[in-house]
């Protein structure tokens, strides 16, 4: 059986809105192995529509190993509102999406990884699609901006499987369902 598993950049007070704006003085060799290796397990990258448009409109653009990962893996794409989307491999999803992943887990293959994508991520929590949570906190307070948990969240009991430290800093924290 398939695993879901989303991987996100936080700050120490639960932020995870644009990390490209404060997430880069932290990543180093540790992370991008780290971020690889979570990639690797997997065959499809799972985003909502903002997630997608703001890789859309970078990494086909973009050379390297994260490059290539990027622009050659399986993509689905959640939205109620795009028509399309052409960014190579990608698929939209627009209706029934709790049914369509939970049928797609249920198929022979990798992983299906989830980056950034905060507003899906709660609802993929919230409905038990989630396996594997993988949050790089980061040592920096930005006292503004979305979190990853919030009122709507309720009561989500996680068990920790493994952390580590990064030289940075950042702890790599791997939890799962309780």
């Amino acid at each position: 059986m398939r695993k879901i598993v989303a991987g996100l950049f936080v700050s120490l007070d639960g932020v995870v809105e644009s990390p490209e704006t404060w997430h880069f003085p932290y990543m180093n060799d540790e992370m991008g192995a780290a971020v690889m290796a979570i990639q690797a397990e997997a065959d499809t990258l799972l985003l909502g529509r903002a997630t997608y448009e703001s890789f859309a409109a970078v990494w086909p653009y973009q050379t390297g190993e994260m490059a290539d990962q990027l622009n050659n893996i399986r993509k689905l794409v959640v939205s109620t509102t795009l028509q399309r989307a052409e960014w190579n491999n990608s698929t939209l999803i627009s209706e029934n999406v709790i049914e369509e992943l939970g049928r797609m887990k249920e198929r022979p293959g990798k992983n299906i990884s989830i980056t950034g994508s905060i507003a899906l991520t709660r609802t993929l929590l919230g409905a038990g699609l989630i396996d594997e949570l993988h949050l790089m906190v980061h040592p920096i307070v930005l006292g503004t901006g979305t979190r990853l948990f919030d009122e709507s969240t309720g009561r989500l009991p996680l068990k920790l499987v493994d952390s580590t430290t990064f030289r940075s800093g950042v702890l790599n924290l791997h939890y799962q369902p309780a």
